[in-house]
């Protein structure tokens, strides 16, 4: 398992540049991270020339990116404006490519009111399988994730239902496309979270620790004091053999005390889950 964290805290200060990206990767570094997440909206100057500046940024903090998180909203209603949301995808994926980064997490689109469920299903396996399809070459895997509502969109995600999440996992699944598991995600809103873990596990590259206080509304709270059952998801996990990236969603605005804390929770819980697995206890005959 390798750890990184997607600083949701600090979202606010680094977008209006009260923080700098260096310093969240100096901070990362200091805790031990693997690597750092950013939002692609960290990054309001893509030229070739910004992008690479930025890079060196982070990398002279001894620390890479591993993941990129992006918005694309291929169920918006009008066609013209899909095909725009796929243009903007594609120009993330060349960032994350410029940047290091191994995964790009992608989503379905906005529960836009106008967008009816069988549309909504055609239009965002097509825009995700044809960003798929036209980015090939940037060596960068673009990962689907069972969300909410990003802060950045009027409306909650058009796949947060999981039947919808899962039938978009089924008409996807010639591509190559990988799934980035939010665990929160799936314990606020899918009456199984484990269930929605073993449907889509075998495409399971990523995964997006994160916690909410109560079933139904999502309300991010500090990792492992929630309703997330970690140690049954991991476990799940580690009995699967895998390996990936647990990219942290770290949104209990504690500061530094917060990613810290989260981190510990998660190698904790992920080594405890190793254990189980490796040394199973006896059972009475």
């Amino acid at each position: 398992m390798k750890l990184s964290c997607l600083p949701v805290s600090f979202f606010s200060d680094i977008i209006a540049g009260r923080m700098s990206v260096g310093a969240w990767a100096r901070m990362g570094a200091e805790l031990g991270l693997d690597a750092i997440d950013l939002s692609i909206l960290f990054v309001p100057d893509r030229s070739p020339t910004a992008v690479a500046a930025l890079r060196r940024e982070i990398e002279a903090e001894g620390i890479r990116v591993a993941m990129i998180t992006s918005y694309p909203d291929f169920t918006h209603p009008d066609a013209g404006q899909r095909e725009r949301e796929l243009t903007l995808a594609q120009e993330v994926m060349a960032v994350a490519a410029s940047l290091g980064a191994e995964l790009v997490r992608v989503t379905a689109g906005q529960a836009h009111p106008e967008t009816g469920i069988t549309d909504g299903i055609a239009w965002a396996a097509d825009g995700l399988r044809r960003l798929v399809d036209s980015t090939r070459a940037f060596g960068v895997t673009p990962v689907y994730e069972n969300h909410a509502k990003p802060g950045a969109w009027s409306y909650t995600d058009f796949s947060q239902p999981p039947d919808i999440f899962t039938e978009i996992v089924r008409r996807t699944a010639d591509v190559g496309l990988g799934i980035n598991f939010d665990t929160g995600n799936a314990a606020t809103f899918a009456v199984d979270p484990l269930a929605l873990l073993d449907e889509v596990i075998g495409r399971v590259v990523s995964v997006h620790a994160s916690d909410s206080a109560v079933r139904g509304e999502l309300r991010h709270v500090l990792l492992g004091t929630g309703v997330t059952p970690y140690p049954a998801l991991f476990e799940r996990l580690a009995r699967a053999g895998w390996d990936g990236w647990i990219c942290m969603e770290e949104a209990s605005f504690q500061g530094r005390a917060g990613v810290e804390a989260a981190a510990g929770f998660v190698r904790r819980t992920w080594e405890e889950a190793l254990r189980t697995v490796n040394h199973p206890q006896p059972t009475d005959q």
